[in-house]
């Protein structure tokens, strides 16, 4: 029988299939070959107990992809929430997370939330024309969660972004009910306080799942090669071609096909300057590990 992960309780696997939600343990087999079943995983399951509805877990399918923290695989879609106002658009975090999702080759969709309490025009129209899908909404007000509900439809996806920026409002607007705890704004430096602790999924209709997550504002980053970076900016790439010298790092080089394309405002100067950020974060962090 096949299903996927939808929860892990303290190494108690829940499985969806087409007929119930099985308890499964994971195989000695698996922990032997050192492979640990994840949230999202595909898996064939074998029943051990019909009545209690308990399995057991021989295989794990091959991944498209894979998170390491926090631990799910098989995201087709992450839509990443920034908010207007407290906290404050951070906006280099998102260009992390954007080159990461191009990286893993995960479809990424920006949500902007809040968007009463402040301007957003700008950053949408940013990211519009790089060619990213902009939502703007204010979950409370249950604003633009159609359109949410629309760009979910058929996917894995999984919200990210810092605490306190709406992920938890926007998970409960989608489905009309709590299903996971708001997080507070601290107000002595307007951060969110994370209040999700573990990861699940959550089935909207067939082939459409949710999940709910802590840590995406942490992604490892470092997984990129810095000689890479330039590629999972994807506005940049096309103009690669114009570097007069090879493996060019688009910071210091003359002749630079991306530096020029930033001087005619062909590339956004804020995406860009984060570029070189973390280029320089990507090139530390290597450095360190030798």
């Amino acid at each position: 029988m096949q299903g996927i992960i939808i929860n892990n309780i303290s190494n108690q696997y829940i499985v969806e299939t087409k007929k119930a939600l099985i308890k499964c343990n994971a195989r000695g087999k698996l922990k032997q070959e050192e492979i640990i079943p994840v949230v999202g995983d595909k898996v064939e399951i074998e029943i051990i107990d019909e009545q209690k509805n308990e399995g057991a877990i021989n295989k794990i399918y091959p991944r498209t992809n894979y998170s390491k923290r926090p631990k799910i695989a098989n995201l087709t879609q992450l839509l990443f929430v920034l908010s207007a106002k407290d906290p404050k658009p951070d906006l280099l975090m998102l260009d992390k997370q954007l080159a990461l999702a191009d990286f893993y080759k995960i479809k990424a969709t920006i949500i902007l939330n809040k968007i009463d309490l402040a301007e957003v025009e700008q950053i949408k129209e940013i990211y519009e024309k790089i060619g990213y899908t902009v939502i703007l909404t204010n979950a409370k007000n249950l604003e633009g969660i159609n359109q949410v509900k629309q760009a979910l439809q058929g996917n894995i996806s999984a919200f990210a972004g810092n605490s306190g920026v709406g992920k938890s409002t926007l998970l409960n607007a989608i489905f009309e009910k709590e299903i996971t705890k708001q997080g507070e704004i601290s107000s002595k430096n307007k951060k969110g306080k994370n209040t999700t602790t573990n990861v699940a999924l959550y089935k909207i209709n067939e082939n459409t799942y949710v999940a709910d997550t802590p840590g995406f504002s942490t992604f490892e980053i470092s997984e990129i090669p810095k000689e890479e970076l330039y590629k999972h900016f994807i506005e940049f790439k096309q103009y690669e071609k114009d570097c007069k010298f090879v493996g060019c790092t688009h910071i210091k080089e003359e002749d630079c096909g991306i530096k020029n394309a930033l001087e005619t405002g062909k590339i956004n100067e804020c995406r860009y300057n984060n570029y070189v950020q973390i280029y320089k974060q990507i090139k530390e962090m290597e450095e360190r590990k030798w």
